[in-house]
């Protein structure tokens, strides 16, 4: 059975120690469970996928439209759906549950997830801006300093660095190892760092697709 990918909730950072005892630092996730509540085709839609539903949540919570999609599923209500793309659709079924068991340890996989929203910031932390000089009489510890020119062109040149709202951007970071995998619980563990913060929404890709 082979699909693009799950939808998951990342829990945190610990500590894992391998077989050898190294000791690695690891993102823990929530990888499903994740139902199928709509199938497309290539023929009727351009690409064999699933849509799969992740979060469950109260019925009165969503529209009329997303109740009845997925009461044709034959499920419950969900907060998230995703497309992915499947190889065989033969293999998956409308109500169809996908879980943590599709990973293996020592995969390859591609996270995307919101980064964690800073705000409004200024240039040496938006974009580690050197500042300005600390000696007595500054007024420009931490100023961008001349952003344009007088003469020529007059104007501020597009994609200058300026202050601005830092981070809530979707990121994605590929090639991170899977170092363990606890099916029963639905838990995979990443090797390194991935976008978000606690309980945040990621997605879970595999790279053969």
């Amino acid at each position: 059975m082979k699909i693009e990918g799950l939808i998951g909730k990342k829990l945190g950072m610990m500590q894992y120690f391998d077989e050898t005892g190294m000791v690695h630092p690891v993102t823990v996730i929530e990888a499903g469970p994740c139902y199928v509540v709509q199938m497309k085709s290539a023929e009727k839609d351009g690409c064999d996928a699933v849509q799969l539903a992740y979060a469950p949540q109260k019925l009165q919570r969503i529209n009329k439209p997303m109740a009845g999609h997925f009461k044709k599923a034959g499920v419950g209500a969900y907060k998230y759906i995703k497309q992915f793309k499947i190889s065989d659709p033969a293999n998956f079924n409308l109500g169809q549950e996908i879980s943590a068991h599709m990973f293996k340890a020592g995969e390859f996989v591609h996270i995307t997830g919101n980064s964690k929203g800073k705000g409004f910031q200024g240039v040496m932390k938006r974009h580690n801006f050197k500042g300005g000089k600390d000696a007595h009489g500054s007024t420009v510890h931490r100023s961008p300093g001349s952003i344009g020119s007088s003469a020529f062109p007059s104007r501020v040149i597009k994609n200058k660095k300026m202050p601005g709202r830092m981070g809530n951007a979707q990121i994605t970071i590929k090639n991170l190892r899977i170092l363990d995998i606890r099916p029963d619980q639905n838990l995979i563990l990443i090797k390194g760092s991935i976008p978000g913060h606690k309980n945040s929404l990621v997605y879970i890709k595999k790279q053969f697709f």
